[in-house]
Protein backbone atom coordinates (compact mmCIF):
# COMPACT_ATOMS: atom_id res chain seq x y z
CA UNK A 1 0.00 0.00 0.00
CA UNK A 2 1.21 3.46 -0.78
CA UNK A 3 2.23 5.84 1.98
CA UNK A 4 0.99 9.41 1.89
CA UNK A 5 1.39 11.94 4.38
CA UNK A 6 -2.01 20.14 6.23
CA UNK A 7 -3.92 22.99 6.57
CA UNK A 8 -4.16 26.68 6.13
CA UNK A 9 -7.09 28.98 5.86
CA UNK A 10 -8.43 28.93 2.34
CA UNK A 11 -11.34 27.57 0.34
CA UNK A 12 -13.01 24.22 -0.29
CA UNK A 13 -11.69 20.97 1.14
CA UNK A 14 -8.28 22.39 2.09
CA UNK A 15 -9.94 25.12 4.15
CA UNK A 16 -12.17 22.59 5.92
CA UNK A 17 -9.17 20.40 6.73
CA UNK A 18 -7.22 23.42 7.93
CA UNK A 19 -10.05 24.55 10.19
CA UNK A 20 -10.46 21.06 11.65
CA UNK A 21 -6.75 20.82 12.39
CA UNK A 22 -6.80 24.27 13.97
CA UNK A 23 -9.72 23.31 16.23
CA UNK A 24 -7.84 20.19 17.31
CA UNK A 25 -4.70 22.19 18.10
CA UNK A 26 -6.67 24.77 20.06
CA UNK A 27 -8.54 22.14 22.05
CA UNK A 28 -5.32 20.27 22.89
CA UNK A 29 -3.43 23.45 23.80
CA UNK A 30 -6.17 24.69 26.13
CA UNK A 31 -6.51 21.25 27.72
CA UNK A 32 -2.75 21.05 28.36
CA UNK A 33 -2.54 24.59 29.77
CA UNK A 34 -5.90 24.61 31.55
CA UNK A 35 -6.68 28.04 30.11
CA UNK A 36 -5.29 30.27 27.35
CA UNK A 37 -5.89 33.76 26.04
CA UNK A 38 -7.21 34.58 22.58
CA UNK A 39 -3.95 36.41 21.84
CA UNK A 40 -1.83 33.36 22.76
CA UNK A 41 -4.00 31.04 20.67
CA UNK A 42 -3.80 33.40 17.68
CA UNK A 43 -0.02 33.33 17.95
CA UNK A 44 0.02 29.54 18.35
CA UNK A 45 -2.07 28.95 15.22
CA UNK A 46 -0.82 31.95 13.19
CA UNK A 47 -4.38 33.19 12.65
CA UNK A 48 -6.32 36.33 13.56
CA UNK A 49 -7.95 36.86 16.93
CA UNK A 50 -11.31 37.10 15.12
CA UNK A 51 -10.77 33.58 13.72
CA UNK A 52 -9.82 32.30 17.17
CA UNK A 53 -12.98 33.76 18.69
CA UNK A 54 -15.08 31.92 16.09
CA UNK A 55 -13.16 28.71 16.77
CA UNK A 56 -13.69 29.07 20.52
CA UNK A 57 -17.42 29.52 19.97
CA UNK A 58 -17.47 26.27 17.96
CA UNK A 59 -15.54 24.42 20.68
CA UNK A 60 -17.79 25.85 23.39
CA UNK A 61 -20.86 24.54 21.53
CA UNK A 62 -19.26 21.08 21.56
CA UNK A 63 -18.62 21.24 25.30
CA UNK A 64 -14.83 21.24 24.91
CA UNK A 65 -14.05 24.66 26.41
CA UNK A 66 -15.71 27.43 28.39
CA UNK A 67 -15.33 31.00 27.14
CA UNK A 68 -14.38 33.93 29.32
CA UNK A 69 -13.51 37.48 28.31
CA UNK A 70 -10.25 37.35 26.40
CA UNK A 71 -9.74 33.59 26.48
CA UNK A 72 -11.02 30.11 27.29
CA UNK A 73 -10.62 27.37 29.88
CA UNK A 74 -10.78 23.64 29.16
CA UNK A 75 -13.76 21.54 30.21
CA UNK A 76 -11.87 18.32 29.38
CA UNK A 77 -9.63 16.65 31.90
CA UNK A 78 -6.35 15.22 30.69
CA UNK A 79 -7.64 11.63 30.58
CA UNK A 80 -10.99 12.38 28.97
CA UNK A 81 -11.94 11.64 25.38
CA UNK A 82 -12.70 14.66 23.15
CA UNK A 83 -16.30 14.78 21.83
CA UNK A 84 -17.23 12.68 18.81
CA UNK A 85 -18.05 15.76 16.69
CA UNK A 86 -14.56 17.18 17.19
CA UNK A 87 -12.80 13.87 16.55
CA UNK A 88 -14.86 13.27 13.41
CA UNK A 89 -13.24 16.34 11.81
CA UNK A 90 -9.72 15.36 12.83
CA UNK A 91 -7.59 13.54 10.24
CA UNK A 92 -10.58 12.73 8.05
CA UNK A 93 -8.48 12.05 4.93
CA UNK A 94 -6.29 9.56 6.80
CA UNK A 95 -9.34 7.84 8.26
CA UNK A 96 -10.87 7.45 4.80
CA UNK A 97 -7.65 5.86 3.51
CA UNK A 98 -7.58 3.50 6.47
CA UNK A 99 -11.22 2.59 5.84
CA UNK A 100 -10.59 1.87 2.16
CA UNK A 101 -7.68 -0.40 3.08
CA UNK A 102 -9.80 -2.31 5.60
CA UNK A 103 -12.53 -2.79 2.99
CA UNK A 104 -9.95 -4.37 0.66
CA UNK A 105 -8.97 -6.81 3.41
CA UNK A 106 -12.52 -8.17 3.67
CA UNK A 107 -13.91 -10.86 1.37
CA UNK A 108 -17.51 -10.78 0.15
CA UNK A 109 -19.63 -13.09 2.25
CA UNK A 110 -17.74 -12.43 5.49
CA UNK A 111 -19.43 -11.64 8.78
CA UNK A 112 -17.96 -8.53 10.40
CA UNK A 113 -18.40 -6.90 13.78
CA UNK A 114 -17.62 -3.20 13.43
CA UNK A 115 -16.58 -1.19 16.46
CA UNK A 116 -17.65 2.34 17.38
CA UNK A 117 -15.58 5.50 16.82
CA UNK A 118 -14.86 7.92 14.01
CA UNK A 119 -12.48 5.68 12.04
CA UNK A 120 -14.90 2.75 12.21
CA UNK A 121 -17.65 5.06 10.96
CA UNK A 122 -15.52 5.66 7.86
CA UNK A 123 -15.14 1.88 7.53
CA UNK A 124 -18.94 1.54 7.59
CA UNK A 125 -19.20 4.05 4.75
CA UNK A 126 -16.57 2.12 2.79
CA UNK A 127 -18.60 -1.10 3.14
CA UNK A 128 -21.87 0.31 1.83
CA UNK A 129 -21.70 -1.52 -1.52
CA UNK A 130 -20.15 -4.79 -0.29
CA UNK A 131 -21.84 -8.19 0.17
CA UNK A 132 -21.23 -8.67 3.88
CA UNK A 133 -23.00 -9.39 7.13
CA UNK A 134 -22.18 -6.51 9.48
CA UNK A 135 -22.98 -5.87 13.12
CA UNK A 136 -22.11 -2.22 13.89
CA UNK A 137 -21.53 -1.33 17.52
CA UNK A 138 -22.63 2.28 17.19
CA UNK A 139 -25.77 3.97 15.95
CA UNK A 140 -23.62 6.26 13.74
CA UNK A 141 -22.28 3.23 11.83
CA UNK A 142 -25.69 1.52 11.79
CA UNK A 143 -27.20 4.62 10.24
CA UNK A 144 -24.45 4.70 7.59
CA UNK A 145 -25.29 1.13 6.58
CA UNK A 146 -29.08 1.41 6.74
CA UNK A 147 -30.40 0.94 3.24
CA UNK A 148 -27.17 -0.59 1.88
CA UNK A 149 -28.55 -2.97 -0.72
CA UNK A 150 -26.13 -5.86 -0.26
CA UNK A 151 -25.26 -5.58 3.42
CA UNK A 152 -27.05 -7.87 5.84
CA UNK A 153 -27.31 -5.65 8.88
CA UNK A 154 -27.41 -7.11 12.40
CA UNK A 155 -28.17 -4.79 15.31
CA UNK A 156 -27.10 -5.58 18.88
CA UNK A 157 -28.94 -4.44 21.95
CA UNK A 158 -27.42 -1.99 24.37
CA UNK A 159 -27.41 1.55 25.66
CA UNK A 160 -25.99 4.26 23.35
CA UNK A 161 -23.49 6.65 24.93
CA UNK A 162 -24.52 10.28 24.40
CA UNK A 163 -22.79 11.91 21.43
CA UNK A 164 -20.66 8.87 20.74
CA UNK A 165 -23.74 6.64 20.19
CA UNK A 166 -21.55 3.60 20.93
CA UNK A 167 -23.65 0.70 22.21
CA UNK A 168 -22.54 -0.58 25.60
CA UNK A 169 -23.75 -2.63 28.53
CA UNK A 170 -24.83 -6.23 29.17
CA UNK A 171 -27.24 -6.37 26.23
CA UNK A 172 -24.43 -5.47 23.80
CA UNK A 173 -22.03 -7.93 25.39
CA UNK A 174 -24.68 -10.71 25.34
CA UNK A 175 -25.34 -10.09 21.64
CA UNK A 176 -21.63 -10.48 20.89
CA UNK A 177 -21.29 -13.59 23.06
CA UNK A 178 -24.01 -15.35 21.07
CA UNK A 179 -22.31 -14.90 17.68
CA UNK A 180 -19.06 -15.80 15.92
CA UNK A 181 -17.67 -13.41 13.30
CA UNK A 182 -15.05 -13.86 10.61
CA UNK A 183 -13.52 -10.45 11.35
CA UNK A 184 -13.68 -7.81 14.07
CA UNK A 185 -12.71 -4.26 13.08
CA UNK A 186 -11.74 -2.54 16.32
CA UNK A 187 -11.09 1.14 16.97
CA UNK A 188 -9.02 2.44 19.85
CA UNK A 189 -8.11 5.49 21.89
CA UNK A 190 -4.50 4.41 22.33
CA UNK A 191 -2.25 1.70 20.93
CA UNK A 192 1.34 0.83 21.86
CA UNK A 193 3.38 -2.35 21.94
CA UNK A 194 3.98 -1.91 25.66
CA UNK A 195 0.44 -1.09 26.81
CA UNK A 196 -1.62 -2.70 24.07
CA UNK A 197 -4.95 -1.40 22.84
CA UNK A 198 -6.69 0.96 25.29
CA UNK A 199 -9.91 2.96 25.58
CA UNK A 200 -11.07 5.92 27.66
CA UNK A 201 -14.46 4.48 28.64
CA UNK A 202 -14.66 1.34 30.80
CA UNK A 203 -17.96 0.15 29.33
CA UNK A 204 -16.64 0.68 25.81
CA UNK A 205 -13.52 -1.32 26.66
CA UNK A 206 -15.70 -4.25 27.80
CA UNK A 207 -17.58 -4.23 24.48
CA UNK A 208 -14.33 -4.14 22.52
CA UNK A 209 -13.06 -7.17 24.46
CA UNK A 210 -16.30 -9.02 23.74
CA UNK A 211 -16.04 -8.21 20.03
CA UNK A 212 -12.45 -9.46 19.92
CA UNK A 213 -13.44 -12.70 21.66
CA UNK A 214 -16.25 -13.26 19.14
CA UNK A 215 -14.07 -13.01 16.00
CA UNK A 216 -11.57 -15.29 14.26
CA UNK A 217 -9.54 -12.33 12.94
CA UNK A 218 -9.01 -8.93 14.55
CA UNK A 219 -8.08 -5.80 12.59
CA UNK A 220 -7.36 -2.69 14.65
CA UNK A 221 -7.70 0.72 12.99
CA UNK A 222 -5.66 3.60 14.37
CA UNK A 223 -4.67 6.95 12.94
CA UNK A 224 -1.18 8.24 13.77
CA UNK A 225 -2.26 10.16 16.88
CA UNK A 226 -3.34 6.96 18.66
CA UNK A 227 0.26 5.72 18.91
CA UNK A 228 1.20 8.53 21.30
CA UNK A 229 -1.57 7.75 23.80
CA UNK A 230 -2.40 5.20 26.45
CA UNK A 231 -5.95 5.52 27.75
CA UNK A 232 -7.26 4.34 31.12
CA UNK A 233 -9.00 1.08 30.21
CA UNK A 234 -6.97 -1.88 28.96
CA UNK A 235 -8.66 -3.74 26.10
CA UNK A 236 -6.17 -6.22 24.65
CA UNK A 237 -2.49 -7.00 24.27
CA UNK A 238 -0.91 -6.67 20.81
CA UNK A 239 -0.90 -10.47 20.56
CA UNK A 240 -4.71 -10.37 20.31
CA UNK A 241 -4.46 -8.38 17.06
CA UNK A 242 -3.87 -9.94 13.67
CA UNK A 243 -3.37 -6.66 11.87
CA UNK A 244 -3.25 -2.90 12.41
CA UNK A 245 -4.13 -0.43 9.67
CA UNK A 246 -2.76 3.07 10.12
CA UNK A 247 -1.68 6.10 8.10
CA UNK A 248 1.73 7.20 6.90
CA UNK A 249 2.18 9.72 9.71
CA UNK A 250 2.37 6.96 12.32
CA UNK A 251 5.77 7.00 14.07
CA UNK A 252 8.00 4.28 12.63
CA UNK A 253 9.39 3.23 16.01
CA UNK A 254 5.83 2.58 17.28
CA UNK A 255 4.73 0.52 14.27
CA UNK A 256 8.01 -1.40 14.23
CA UNK A 257 7.49 -2.31 17.89
CA UNK A 258 4.05 -3.69 17.05
CA UNK A 259 5.49 -5.64 14.13
CA UNK A 260 8.12 -7.09 16.46
CA UNK A 261 5.26 -8.26 18.69
CA UNK A 262 3.86 -10.25 15.77
CA UNK A 263 1.24 -7.80 14.47
CA UNK A 264 1.00 -7.21 10.72
CA UNK A 265 1.02 -3.41 10.20
CA UNK A 266 -0.50 -1.91 7.05
CA UNK A 267 0.40 1.73 6.40
CA UNK A 268 -1.71 3.70 3.90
Amino acid sequence: MASTAGGTEGTGGAAHAGAAERLRRIAEAVREAGRMSVADLAELTDTSEMTIRRDLEALAEQGVIERYRGGARSLLLRGEEPPFALRAQDGSDAKRRIAAAVAQMLTDGESVVLDSGTTCLEVARALEHRRLTVMPLSLHAANALTGAAHVKLLLPGGEPRPGELALTGPLTEASLASLRFDTAVIGCCGLTAADGLTAYDLADAAVKRAAISAARRVIAVADAAKFSRTALAFVAAPTALDAVVTDGAAPAEKTEALAAAGVTVHTV
